[in-house]
């Protein structure tokens, strides 16, 4: 077996991606030990019963002293706190990086909080369920799918590529990107969706009673992809929400346009125009099958 690439690992925040991380870290020995903090005394306690560290606390300073690599993966909100916390623990050398769905923001509210001898990588690995908790978590989250790295000029790319290596060892495909690039390219392919989704159902929730239950009974497949979105976190999503507002405004903007134009077709009956859409819209789903990200 190959040494594993880091001595210390620091997860703070012990729900889906994070034991997912733990647990893919632990089975293809990327870690010697592994520190868990989280703020939820009933996490840690699922998290211990369930081995996915070494250590656990309550405070995320504790955890990230003397670690080689932290990742980060609380809601967005918390992260200028985190910060503040682990900041003057944090050993010279350490690589510190999140899972956050918004990069501009982690960019605002760690890096000026962090000592110049720390690398500082923000990460978004796009994968993810509608569950959550420390119970939620599986190895095998990431296998396949792509861990995107937003890391700033200058940053030492020895430890890009050490955090890169890392992401590889639990099945991921790496892409570098440029923070404001990552931000607006998410907006359309996930942030939308789940702004879309969150609609419908709540559309849906706002029906009279016996409305809502033969919605529910006779839930065709498109209406239960929604819910399955809609039903992901909550905290998690508001803050995405609120911090990657101008890629989401302008990417509903859009949405809204496109949304009129076939408002019009079917008000008109113009089938060619309905069909056209629907043609080019269908290509899209066979190019993503075709990249197994389906």
């Amino acid at each position: 077996m190959n040494a594993p690439l880091f001595e210390k690992l620091c997860i703070i925040g012990i729900g889906l991606i994070g034991s997912s991380i733990a647990r893919g870290a632990r089975q293809h020995n990327l870690a010697k030990t592994i520190a868990i903090a989280d703020s939820s005394a009933e996490a840690l306690k699922d998290a211990a019963a369930l081995q996915l560290g070494d250590s656990f606390h309550a405070q995320a300073a504790e955890a990230a002293r003397d670690a080689d690599l932290i990742i980060i993966c609380v809601p967005i909100g918390a992260y200028a706190e985190v910060g503040q916390a682990i900041a003057p623990h944090l050993k010279p050398g350490a690589i510190l990086s999140d899972v956050g769905s918004v990069k501009q923001a982690v960019v605002r509210d760690l890096g000026p909080l962090l000592p110049d001898h720390v690398h500082f990588i923000p990460g978004h690995p796009v994968a993810g369920t509608e569950h959550s908790g420390p119970k939620s978590g599986f190895a095998e989250l990431f296998a396949g799918r792509w861990q995107i790295l937003t890391p700033l000029p200058g940053t030492d790319e020895g430890a890009v590529e050490k955090l890169a290596a890392f992401w590889r060892g639990l099945g991921s495909n790496v892409e570098v990107m440029e923070p404001s690039h990552h931000d607006q390219v998410l907006a359309i392919t996930s942030h939308l969706p789940h702004l879309i989704a969150y609609t419908i159902v709540g559309t849906a929730t706002g029906l009279e009673d016996s409305t809502q239950r033969e919605v529910i009974k006779f839930s065709a497949s498109g209406f239960r992809d929604f819910t399955r979105i809609a039903a992901s976190n909550p905290i998690m999503w508001r803050d995405i929400f609120l911090n990657n507002r101008e890629a989401v405004l302008e990417m509903l903007g859009r949405f809204s346009e496109d949304l009129t134009a076939l408002q019009r077709a079917i008000r008109w009956g113009e089938g060619e125009k309905l069909e056209d859409w629907f043609t080019r819209t269908r290509a899209v789903r066979r190019s993503i099958i075709d990249a197994k990200q389906a």
